[in-house]
């Protein structure tokens, strides 16, 4: 099994139940187990100001699935939360799964890019995949989490209390 890093994001229809949802299906991914969950994170949005703020959290899972397996389930568990694909960047959604890193591969897919791409920039990914991560984790490509953190301040971002994620997640794990 490999470690993989998932980001997850939402920002429309309840966003910490669209969370709680993505979290729940991916514990029932098969060849999968559901390792780790960040606390949540509300966070500015990065395109149009005039959208909700988002709530973003970071997802450890050990799997035996192929990337681009993992990433037609991802977009399964998406779609089947309500998430519409439009041509508008950085829009609002209802739920959004990123893979983030995928062991110690680096993947450059027309559909996948690992590690993603500008996750050095984006504080709502690097702060909860600290939480969960290594203490010395190592990108792929070579770059550390620790730096990276260094130069990406915490603006912008507000870590939430994540008890019924938490427990969502504890009761997923023991089954």
């Amino acid at each position: 099994m490999e470690r993989v890093y998932i980001g997850l994001g939402s920002n429309l229809a309840e966003p910490r139940q669209q969370l709680r949802g993505a979290l729940q299906a991916l514990a029932e991914l098969p060849q999968s187990s559901l390792a780790a969950v960040s606390s949540l994170y509300a966070s500015d949005p990065l395109g149009p100001a005039d959208q909700p703020r988002y709530i973003n959290a970071v997802a450890a899972l050990d799997t035996d699935l192929a990337p681009l397996k993992l990433l037609d389930a991802l977009q399964r568990i998406e779609l089947a939360q309500g998430r519409e694909r439009k041509a508008e960047r950085w829009g609002p959604r209802t739920l959004d799964l990123d893979i983030l890193l995928f062991g110690d591969r680096l993947i450059d897919e027309p559909r996948l890019k690992v590690p993603h791409y500008h996750m050095q920039a984006r504080a709502f990914v690097l702060y909860p995949l600290a939480e969960i991560a290594p203490g010395e984790l190592v990108f792929a490509d070579g770059r550390r989490l620790a730096d990276l953190l260094t130069a990406c301040p915490f603006s912008g971002l507000e870590r939430l209390s994540s008890d019924s994620v938490t427990a969502t997640v504890t009761n997923v794990t023991r089954r």
